[in-house]
């Protein structure tokens, strides 16, 4: 078999495994229906109240996972938001702006294509959250990570807009949703700290 064929399955039957040991947790957040899910305009209400907080999967960075060469310090070594990611992530923030977001408490993980996706929206300083790293090349840290990151979400000031910039395994561990490059996930705190998850916001 060809050797690139072979680890690209491999790759993917790890995540596949990942996503479906994960189920539990991402029921329990109470992922919307379709059918009853929220239009764009609420979402975009609930996220000016700070009582919501986005979820976005970075901008376009084609390919899969990093380089074996990875390293944190030089993205040089990591996947890279490509130039239409790159105008994706501009086209983002206006749509934030148009929907009465100019400023936001705005949080990334450290892989360089989630802090360039961040700062191009244009949401104000970005701060980096170890929490929103990727785990894919680790799921023994799904688990844990993602309850460290649950109950971070829920201890953040409200009054401003909360937006998080991650990785789709992140994503999909919290929430059950498997979101496209510059999907928003729109998630629900309640007064205790839970969270829910009240839908999605495409990007083009």
């Amino acid at each position: 078999m060809n050797p690139q064929r072979k680890t690209r399955r491999t790759l993917i039957s790890i995540f596949a495994l990942g996503v479906l040991c994960f189920a539990p947790l991402s029921l329990a957040l109470g992922q919307s229906a379709d059918p009853s899910a929220p239009d764009d305009a609420s979402l975009w209400r609930g996220l000016q109240s700070g009582d919501h907080v986005a979820l976005m999967r970075h901008a376009l960075a084609p390919g899969t996972g990093d380089p074996e060469e990875f390293s944190i310090d030089d993205c040089a070594t990591q996947r890279n938001l490509s130039s239409t990611g790159r105008e994706q992530a501009g086209r983002i923030g206006e749509r934030f702006r148009v929907n009465g977001i100019s400023v936001a408490a705005v949080f990334s993980s450290q892989w360089c294509r989630c802090r360039d996706t961040a700062r191009l929206l244009g949401l104000g300083p970005v701060t980096e959250q170890p929490l929103l790293n990727s785990f894919f090349r680790d799921f023994s840290r799904r688990d844990s990570q993602t309850e460290a990151l649950s109950e971070w979400i829920a201890r953040q000031d409200r009054s401003f807009p909360l937006v998080l910039v991650t990785h789709q395994v992140n994503i999909t561990a919290l929430t059950g949703v498997f979101p496209q490059s510059g999907e928003l996930v729109i998630l629900r705190r309640d007064a205790a700290g839970g969270l829910s998850v009240v839908g999605t916001i495409r990007t083009p």
